[in-house]
């Protein structure tokens, strides 16, 4: 089966701002632009899962508008990580000392000193990624964090221990992957 792993539009947040869990919306033209251009693609009889969060909700109901054979549900698993303190922060304004201990520890440490450890948020999606039907395709309308431990999760990794073992790539805003699951 294929996973889709579908990432919101630019969110309407200055860019440089930890923003995790905060729930805000996405650019409408581009969400409006994303689900065009994905609902031409995606192949019928897929099952799909979206973010509570407005910017994921968005681009979900702008996709069964264009596409009115998909019936999302909402799962809150598939939100972003947690930031804890640093959600609604500058990225440059979280204290070095922070930054540093969470770089020390990274899969134990709550970021934001109150937020989600990486262990715990990989635990969170694994949750929904074990969750998942294997015998038909599965769209997910998520976050780049998400998109990023579904990566890890394919290829068997479920615990993430040192900072460099994080995927740097993932999908543009409005932009998406699939993932073939056996």
């Amino acid at each position: 089966m294929t996973l889709w792993l579908v990432r919101h539009a630019q969110p309407l947040i200055d860019n440089g701002i930890c923003y995790g869990q905060l729930d805000m919306q996405a650019d409408a033209q581009a969400t409006q632009d994303a689900a065009a251009a994905l609902s031409r693609i995606l192949p019928g009889n897929i099952l799909a899962a979206s973010s509570p969060l407005q910017r994921c909700r968005q681009l979900a109901d702008a996709l069964t508008n264009a596409r009115p054979d998909l019936a999302f549900t909402s799962d809150s698993r598939l939100q972003e990580m947690h930031f804890g303190n640093w959600e609604n922060r500058a990225w440059s304004s979280v204290p070095k000392s922070e930054m540093d201990d969470w770089a020390a520890d990274f899969g134990n440490y709550n970021a934001g000193q109150n937020g989600e450890s990486v262990s715990m948020f990989m635990s969170r999606v694994a949750s929904a990624f074990d969750a998942m039907p294997r015998h038909t395709d599965v769209l997910w309308v998520t976050h780049a964090g998400v998109i990023r431990a579904a990566q890890l999760l394919t290829q068997g990794v479920r615990e993430v221990n040192k900072a460099d073992q994080w995927p740097s790539d993932a999908p543009s805003y409005g932009q998406w992957c699939t993932l073939e699951i056996k």
